[in-house]
């Protein structure tokens, strides 16, 4: 699942696999198996780095459940453990996970870079960046590897993220449009 968009934010392969085994263990503690604990690895420098992150439920190579937090507001990994139980049974598009699901689920993780506000649509890259904008009270938000698995150009990410949000797509072109890009560390 990494590779497809995304920069490196300087988690060591050991921290990236530490999250992950600790999504997995969260969503298998709320399903009642009894699972170890991941032990976080020596020297892990970022774990406790405020940092927002999503954390993406596939099944069968399809969306399962993705939710997570825009801004950096807790540790690393309590944002990991929440979000994968959000995902897991909170994302209003998909009913609460089985366990006789969980053997099948995918766990992809996105950790980002703060917000930046772009003052030029033009500016944002398909494939590094990452979209969050606001309009008219609504807001939605599409992680960098949505443009690239869909093969959008610039344009049309910026509408998909106004739909997402509820809008009319070409909102973005508005002057009461926020526009707003981020990266992602994607595992």
């Amino acid at each position: 699942m990494s590779g497809r968009a995304g920069i490196d934010l300087g988690l060591s392969p050991a921290e990236k696999d530490f999250l992950r085994a600790l999504a997995r263990q969260e969503i298998a503690a709320r399903l009642g198996r009894d699972e170890t604990p991941p032990v976080p690895p020596t020297g892990a420098v970022h774990l406790a780095e405020k940092r927002g992150a999503f954390v993406t439920l596939t099944r069968a190579g399809r969306l399962r459940g993705c939710i997570g937090y825009i801004r950096g507001y807790k540790p690393l990994t309590q944002t990991i453990r929440e979000m994968a139980v959000a995902a897991a049974f909170q994302d209003p598009r998909f009913p609460p996970l089985a366990a006789a699901e969980l053997a099948e689920i995918g766990i992809e993780i996105s950790v980002l870079t703060p917000l930046e506000k772009v003052a030029d649509p033009a500016a944002v890259e398909v494939g590094r960046d990452g979209l969050y904008i606001e309009c008219d009270g609504a807001a939605g938000l599409l992680l960098p590897q949505v443009a690239v698995e869909h093969g959008w150009d610039r344009n049309t990410f910026l509408t998909h993220t106004c739909i997402k949000a509820g809008l009319a797509g070409h909102c973005w072109k508005l002057p009461q449009a926020e526009i707003y890009r981020f990266s992602a560390d994607i595992f």
